[in-house]
């Protein structure tokens, strides 16, 4: 048995995570709070301005160092699809589903369905451009708002997909690595309410679209069906043999990355690895095939654009990490034994 002592700094801590949640439940931004809670931690424990200073910023470097796997993969699986929209892989992946949207609600459920399982590989935010671009216009037409498209990318990619992220595993790490304990355990864990989630919210959110269907709630959509009507003009990639192809070899390369993962157990920063080496090889071929003789500059481009993006998103989330990961061993490699 543990016995663990309670100090001020345990209470100072679980003061600030009462005043995080405070924050977040009035929809306001907790960057500050969690800068001022880092700050408050390193005097009390330390007693020095100046150690709590410095702490404030090494807990940023400490907190990017911890990330750096995550937002690099995100990075680069967001270079990965923005060559394949402008190459017209994206519309070739997932145009067997096409035929399958006949009304509304069929169109709900596959365009959820679907944005689930491209998130899983690519994150729900480059997923929207490989769904969103093709499946709008269909849905439309089928009689689904252009809302309903969104409230079913959105529950399916950023609520079921991010919550679960079972392929790259980049979200189970950030929760494992700020409560100190196996990415497995939090994978394991998350499974019944990843599932009750998804059902509740899903379930409730198509009432509520159906009803407002049925209630014939005019909708103004011609505009967004015209701009995205001549999508094949501007497919880089000509030759639909081609795209199809390529689009056949990637979906084999992650199956075949599932298959290793799944005989190999990898978990965390193995599978992470796996699926970001994938994604930088499916880039670099596409593009040669996309760009031809300007493929050297454009990888090169499509690279930074994608660490700008993963940057821009985990900007937000570095402070907030640096925050919670003082609730383990970061304290000591921060502020030193206190």
């Amino acid at each position: 048995m543990i016995n663990i002592t309670l100090t001020p700094l345990h209470y100072i801590y679980l003061v600030f995570i009462i005043m995080i949640i405070f924050a977040m439940v009035k929809k306001k931004d907790i960057t500050l709070i969690c800068i001022l809670g880092i700050f408050i931690l390193g005097i009390v424990g330390t007693g020095s301005i100046s150690k709590s200073t410095m702490g404030v910023f090494n807990s940023f470097v400490y907190a990017t160092k911890e990330l750096m796997p995550t937002i690099f993969i995100i990075s680069v699986v967001t270079a990965m699809s923005n060559t394949l929209v402008a190459s017209g892989i994206n519309d070739e992946i997932v145009s067997p589903f096409k035929g399958v949207i006949k009304n509304y609600w069929v169109a709900y459920w596959v365009i959820g369905i679907v944005m689930m399982i491209l998130s899983w590989f690519f994150w729900p935010s480059p997923a929207v451009a490989l769904v969103g671009a093709l499946f709008l216009p269909i849905a439309i037409k089928a009689g689904l708002p252009a809302m309903g498209v969104a409230i079913s990318m959105n529950l399916f990619g950023h609520g079921i997909a991010l919550s679960s992220d079972y392929i790259i595993q980049a979200a189970p790490k950030l929760t494992a690595g700020g409560a100190g304990i196996p990415i497995g355990d939090v994978i394991s864990a998350s499974i019944p309410l990843v599932i009750t989630m998804g059902i509740v919210t899903t379930t409730v959110a198509f009432y509520y679209l159906r009803r407002d269907i049925k209630a014939g709630i005019p909708l103004s959509q011609s505009k967004i069906i015209e701009t995205t009507n001549n999508r094949e003009e501007t497919m880089l990639i000509t030759s639909k043999k081609l795209r199809r192809v390529l689009s056949l070899l990637i979906l084999v390369l992650f199956a075949i990355d599932i298959y290793i993962m799944y005989t190999s157990k990898l978990q965390g920063g193995d599978a992470t690895a796996l699926i970001g080496g994938t994604a930088v090889f499916v880039l670099s071929l596409v593009s040669i095939f996309t760009y031809k003789e300007h493929s050297l500059e454009k990888i090169t481009d499509n690279l930074v654009r994608g660490l700008q993006f993963g940057f821009k998103i985990f900007g937000v989330v570095i402070p907030i990490a640096a925050f919670f990961y003082l609730g383990d061993s970061a304290l000591i490699d921060i502020f030193g034994k206190i």
